[in-house]
């Protein structure tokens, strides 16, 4: 299947698995990929929440009620945020638009505890999705991901368990048929 419009990896853009990947890791997930340079690539996984308080991950941030996300099966003793604070959050990576990966983490325990404006714009997620030097590309021309823009409403959704289909329908063309590709095409 062919890049749409060319899109090269870099930050920023998604990583949508194909219908017919069957490693469970993977199976139906979106990406956001945070950092792709000569040495690998890291991304977190948009759409697998996990039934977890925050009181049982980071005691500091126990005022934080939404659902903490697994991003990845890499390292998944290790957290990971996306915002939408901007430079209300020192240290973080714009990856497009206002959409922010990590920063100082002890302003945003602050903020959190403050219960400032803008955290219906703020995820965790536990762990994270990682290629070697070469291996995302590898995979990528091998047909194991679809490329495509990043939507804002899209990495902060508050439907996860539909990302998949929502992203590939909004591709439109051959790619919205593939949201329609049943989960287990022997039962078609």
């Amino acid at each position: 299947m062919a890049r749409p419009d060319k899109i090269e990896l870099a930050p920023g853009v998604l990583l949508v698995a194909p219908p017919m990947l069957a490693d469970p890791n993977f199976w139906r997930a979106v990406v956001l990929l945070c950092e792709h340079t000569d040495e690998g690539s890291f991304g977190l996984i948009l759409n697998r929440h996990v039934s977890l308080e925050m009181t049982d991950v980071v005691e500091e941030l126990a005022s934080y009620s939404a659902p903490i996300h697994i991003g990845g099966p890499v390292q998944v003793n290790t957290l990971h945020f996306l915002h939408r604070l901007g430079d209300d959050l020192y240290g973080g990576v714009n990856l497009f638009d206002d959409v922010f990966w990590g920063g100082e983490f002890e302003q945003l325990q602050e903020i959190v505890a403050d219960g400032s404006p803008g955290l219906e714009g703020l995820r965790f997620y536990l762990g994270y999705a990682g290629w070697t030097t070469e291996q995302l590309e590898e995979e990528v021309d091998a047909g194991g991901w679809i490329i495509t823009r990043p939507d804002v409403d899209l990495v902060f959704t508050d439907d996860p368990a539909n990302l998949w289909r929502k992203t590939l329908r909004r591709m439109g063309g051959e790619y919205s048929v593939l949201a329609n590709f049943p989960d287990d095409p022997r039962m078609n």
